[in-house]
């Protein structure tokens, strides 16, 4: 059997484990909970409760001060088991998904908690169990900026990722000026450059490495054009947008410090950009055609002719 294969029918916290980043989190879980529910889609499941089993992981945020063994500090599992009976009593739902999809939404709304694996199973619909696993991260959080009237306010920029063919085309300023009728704060993100980059055989090395080498093309990037310049921090990102910049994201400081870093390789360019347009709950991601960003993402996605 195959780790893909073993990982699919294995407890949530399998997945967990086997997904985390460099540096895993702390996980809190609860196994086996199993309560009687009227649900399903189908007419012979209308007016009968049938039991339904609930396995939830949910990595959380080190909290930053001493727990001094107090229960108010951390994010307690009856938060998850609550989580599950309020959304089991708001309303008769038809679909396994729907339910498992609010109550991830719910538990991420806790302030520690970063990634919640849900996986729900029907015990009495045959011989064996039949459900659903889902994964999901925290709610994004939109940028800031002024307003005319001078007031701050919550604001979705457009993710646009360039690969090395639109960074080296001689229309790069009047791509750019396209860009920038959309009339939204652009970011500009950029994969790995066109030169060879080192091979060290070191995962945590070759990960600093590779979110180097995309620093350096997005320099690239922005020795071609004067209206780009290269950001580093989620500070830097929200005053560059202050001041109507169009920004090229140098992705190192965010990826490495962040507590939810991207599953995918570090070089991974496309994967990058849409974590950001996730993180920054981006309006729109565009892509040059014929590339495709990773499956499951909520960032509606458009492509970018060549």
């Amino acid at each position: 059997m195959s780790s893909d294969i073993r990982l699919a029918f294995s407890h949530p916290q399998a997945r967990a484990e086997a997904s985390a980043p460099a540096d895993p989190r702390d996980r809190i879980s609860v196994r086996d909970h199993v309560v009687e529910v009227e649900i399903g889609a189908f007419q012979a499941e209308r007016g009968h409760r049938q039991r339904v089993r609930f396995n939830v992981v949910v990595e959380v945020r080190p909290h930053p001060a001493p727990l001094e063994d107090d229960v108010d500090r951390i994010l307690s599992y009856d938060r998850i088991t609550e989580a599950i009976a309020l959304e089991l009593a708001a309303e008769r739902l038809n679909l396994l998904e729907t339910l498992a999809e609010r109550i991830a939404e719910r538990i991420l709304h806790e302030p520690q908690a970063m990634r919640a694996f849900v996986r729900v199973e029907k015990l009495d619909r045959g011989p064996g169990a039949l459900g659903v696993e889902i994964v999901r991260t925290r709610a994004a959080q939109p940028l800031r900026a002024m307003n005319e009237s001078g007031e701050e306010t919550a604001v979705h920029p457009l993710i646009v990722y360039l690969d090395n063919a639109l960074i080296d085309a001689p229309d790069l300023a009047a791509r750019l000026d396209a860009l920038l009728l959309e009339g939204l704060p652009v970011i500009l993100c950029v994969g790995m450059p066109p030169d060879p980059v080192a091979e060290t055989g070191h995962r945590a090395v070759q990960r600093r490495i590779d979110l180097l080498a995309i620093e350096q093309n997005a320099w690239r990037l922005a020795a071609r054009d004067p209206r780009c310049v290269v950001v580093a921090s989620r500070t830097e990102i929200d005053w560059a947008m202050k001041q109507g910049q169009m920004i090229v994201w140098a992705p190192s400081k965010l990826v490495l410090d962040s507590t939810d870093s991207p599953d995918a390789p570090a070089r991974d360019g496309v994967a990058l950009a849409l974590w950001l347009a996730e993180h920054v709950a981006a309006a729109r991601m565009l892509l040059p055609e014929g590339i495709a960003a990773p499956p499951g993402s909520h960032v509606p996605q458009a492509s970018l002719p060549r």
